[in-house]
């Protein structure tokens, strides 16, 4: 354990130094390649900014709205029937929207039912088991310059699903539902 531990402690300044010395090496101006990523990433940061606005104010609107409570009171009985807490569902939700949003709605079900029940399991393997495809959409194509994403939207919710069944699939079978 204890060599796992100093290896985790330093790997990263030891990457970060062969990467400096490796540079060098090749006479690449490294401090100045450095400075010049910088100053790319501050011009991406920014460029981004009304991309994660609209987002932000997208999930605003949805919650706000009560959709997400419609939603619930439509899908939970069917969930409930196959023996999936629908507790889960506005996870399930968020989480393709927004990773914050999704990581404060794990937590409070953590907090209210405890990480070793059936639903913080749950909550947990489908927080690891998805990912934030509008977002990463939004904003990663979008400071590229990308239009057209319908593709990459499919493929991302397919997958986003799949992460969800699975999540359940195998949370039920190690876990058991409570």
């Amino acid at each position: 354990m204890e060599i796992i531990s100093g290896i985790s402690l330093w790997i990263i300044p030891v990457m970060i130094g062969f990467i400096l010395m490796y540079g060098t090496f090749k006479k690449v101006p490294t401090y100045e390649s450095f400075v010049d990523g910088g100053k790319e990433g501050i011009k991406i940061a920014v460029s981004i900014i009304p991309f994660l606005v609209g987002m932000l104010v997208s999930i605003s609107i949805f919650r706000a709205s009560g959709a997400l409570e419609y939603l619930m009171s439509w899908i939970g009985p069917g969930l409930l029937a196959i023996g999936v807490p629908p507790e889960i569902l506005p996870l399930a939700i968020i989480r393709p929207i927004s990773g914050t949003a999704a990581l404060g709605m794990t937590s409070d079900l953590i907090a209210t039912h405890g990480p070793d029940s059936f639903l913080g399991r749950l909550a947990s393997v489908l927080q690891g088991s998805t990912d934030t495809t509008f977002y990463v959409l939004t904003v990663y194509f979008g400071a590229v310059g990308i239009r057209k994403m319908g593709d990459a939207l499919k493929v991302g919710l397919w997958a986003d699903l799949v992460g969800i069944i699975v999540a359940i699939i195998v949370v039920t079978l190690f876990f058991g539902a409570n």
